[in-house]
């Protein structure tokens, strides 16, 4: 059996060998040789290492988002920690409702306070006020003190004759100005229609109508010069005009204390109606600062006396009235007309600086 195995195998191995010799040497492709089989494993291995550097890349990639995300957190708890840094969050519902509530809070104590303001400024004001009249008090008693212990001396009939042509002769005169003057307040009411101030137009068609009345009353009275005291009691004080003195008895005084009360309250008058105006301060451009003599009935002094010191009082009122104070006067309230205003007797006593003559 072995022997027969052996006599098959050896010649089919035989023709096996001689048909793969004939095969090569017909010219069949060889294999390729170490270096060529050698070149794909170079090329795989640098494919992987690329690989490999890519997905190394990558994970230090992701480390340092990492390392960002960690450090911005941590910047972001610090701000959440810092009142100073926080970022604005929108107010709920409940926290609007605590700030309306501190809002109304608020509002209500400046009302309270500036309600507790307003009642120190009158309390102050009427303060002043009742410092003022106590002063004007204190003069007028002053003065009929004086005047009392003061002998009256009267002049001589000659003297009381002459006093009594001047007056008369001043009277006349003033009463000749008087259209002259009319003819003013036509053309300053003009230039008021022109420039919008009603206000003020206002007060001088009221400052003309009192100088009408004024002169009407004039022209009916018939005055007794003779048993007026005026024109025959001698001087007995003095007062101050321009740095030079001036003699006068107490019914002298007294008319200059009355032109300048007159000027003070209609000065007042007109400052007021300029501030409603929104115009500039100006009391020289109104017509009752020119005209001058409301009050002036041609008596005891001569009209530019009483001219001169009506303007002293109405330059005071109206810059009391323009800027809605009580510098130099105050409210007339004992009883008196509607919206006078009285100018205090200390600045009467330091316009005029009159003195009491005791020789």
């Amino acid at each position: 059996m072995t022997t027969e195995f052996r006599a098959l195998f050896y010649p089919v191995l035989l023709g096996s060998i001689l048909a793969l010799a004939t095969v090569q040497a017909e010219g069949q492709v060889p294999p390729p040789p170490p270096q060529q089989a050698a070149e794909p494993d170079k090329a795989k291995e640098t494919d992987e290492e690329k690989k490999k550097k890519k997905k190394q890349q990558e994970q230090r990639e992701q480390q340092e988002r990492e390392r960002q995300q960690q450090q911005q957190q941590q910047e972001s708890r610090q701000q959440a920690n810092s009142p100073q840094q926080r970022p604005p969050q929108p107010p709920d519902a409940k926290q609007k409702e605590q700030e309306a509530q501190q809002r109304r809070e608020q509002q209500a104590k400046q009302q309270q306070q500036q309600a507790q303001t307003q009642a120190q400024n009158q309390k102050e004001q009427q303060r002043e006020i009742e410092l003022q009249k106590q002063r004007e008090r204190e003069i007028q008693q002053k003065r009929e003190l004086q005047e009392r212990q003061l002998q009256q001396k009267r002049v001589s009939q000659q003297e009381q004759q002459e006093r009594i042509r001047k007056q008369e002769q001043q009277l006349a005169l003033y009463r000749k100005n008087i259209a002259l003057q009319e003819q003013l307040a036509e053309r300053d009411a003009q230039i008021l229609r022109q420039q919008n101030r009603l206000q003020h137009l206002r007060y001088q068609q009221q400052y003309e109508a009192r100088l009408r009345a004024q002169r009407e009353q004039l022209s009916r009275v018939r005055y007794d010069y003779s048993n007026d005291p005026f024109y025959y009691t001698a001087p007995n004080y003095q007062y101050r005009r321009d740095g030079r003195y001036y003699r006068t008895n107490q019914y002298g005084i007294r008319k200059l204390e009355q032109a300048l009360q007159s000027g003070y309250n209609e000065g007042f008058r007109a400052g007021r109606a300029d501030r409603e105006d929104g115009w500039r301060y100006d009391y020289r451009s109104a017509f009752a600062y020119q005209d001058a003599n409301y009050g002036y009935d041609g008596r005891y002094i001569a009209q530019d006396e009483y001219n001169h010191y009506f303007r002293e009082g109405f330059q005071r009122g109206y810059e009391d009235g323009y800027y809605g104070r009580q510098k130099y006067g105050r409210r007339n309230d004992d009883g008196g007309i509607n919206d006078e205003w009285l100018i205090a007797g200390g600045v009467i006593a330091a316009i005029l600086g009159y003195q009491l003559l005791t020789d």
